[in-house]
């Protein structure tokens, strides 16, 4: 039985002995590594707000905490639920620069590149109809088939629009000013308590001063001159 028992730990891989929680600990790495293998990112905030006919960055930029190999890209453009693709190409491995970049649409630039894992594209002189969500999708089959999509969303307009800063700028005036004036009566109040003590003291010293002469001069007229004896 004992022996039965040691040879089924064996094949269970982890024995309950000291190397269990380095076990638990490979597990626990290996299924983070696993659920975040790769990763597609369009940036902090994925959204832009363009003017009609100017030229924007559409960013992406992918990670592997376990390498790529011939890591699958493309960027596809969401035309009212229809998916319009506009770049793909493969990536053979780590350091590798893409293999050829396949352009599906006009006015669309690949401007990645192997620094950084960027996979960005521009799109030049934008029109009304580019507006909308675009999708930066990857798949590496190390991974057994899982892809990742990250998304971007264009707003073209015709103009920015001016942001009215009145209020922020009034708000910031009252607040600067509420601050100038308590300094300002803070240091008045400190001039003039430094003042009134400076005062004080000075009438102090007159009192004392004061006192002592009174009290030599009423000895001298209240005392009698004795005649010397020859």
């Amino acid at each position: 039985m004992e022996t039965q028992s040691r040879g089924h730990l064996r094949g269970g891989g982890c024995a309950p002995s000291e190397r269990t929680a380095s076990c638990l600990l490979l597990i626990l790495i290996t299924g983070v590594c696993c659920v975040n293998a790769l990763e597609m990112n369009t940036g902090k905030i994925p959204f832009l707000e363009a003017v009609n006919g100017s030229t924007v960055l559409l960013p992406c930029t992918y990670a592997s905490c376990i390498g790529i190999t011939n890591l699958y890209f493309k960027w596809e453009y969401n035309d009212n639920g229809t998916m319009q693709k506009l770049v793909d190409s493969v990536i053979p491995t780590d350091n590798m620069e893409p293999n050829k970049v396949i352009i599906y649409r006009e006015r669309v630039e690949y401007v990645g590149t192997i620094k950084g894992n960027n996979i960005s594209i521009l799109l030049w002189n934008i029109t009304f109809e580019d507006a909308g969500v675009y999708s930066c999708f990857g798949k590496n089959p190390k991974e057994k088939g899982k892809n990742h999509t990250a998304f971007f969303t264009l707003s073209v307009v015709e103009e920015l629009r001016v942001i009215d800063n009145t209020l922020t700028i009034i708000i910031a005036s009252c607040v600067g000013g509420s601050i100038a004036f308590l300094m300002a009566f803070m240091l008045i109040k400190n001039f003039t308590l430094f003042v009134l003590a400076k005062i004080e003291e000075k009438n102090k010293e007159c009192l004392v001063t004061s006192s002592g002469i009174d009290n030599t001069e009423n000895g001298l007229s209240g005392s009698k001159s004795t005649p010397k004896k020859a």
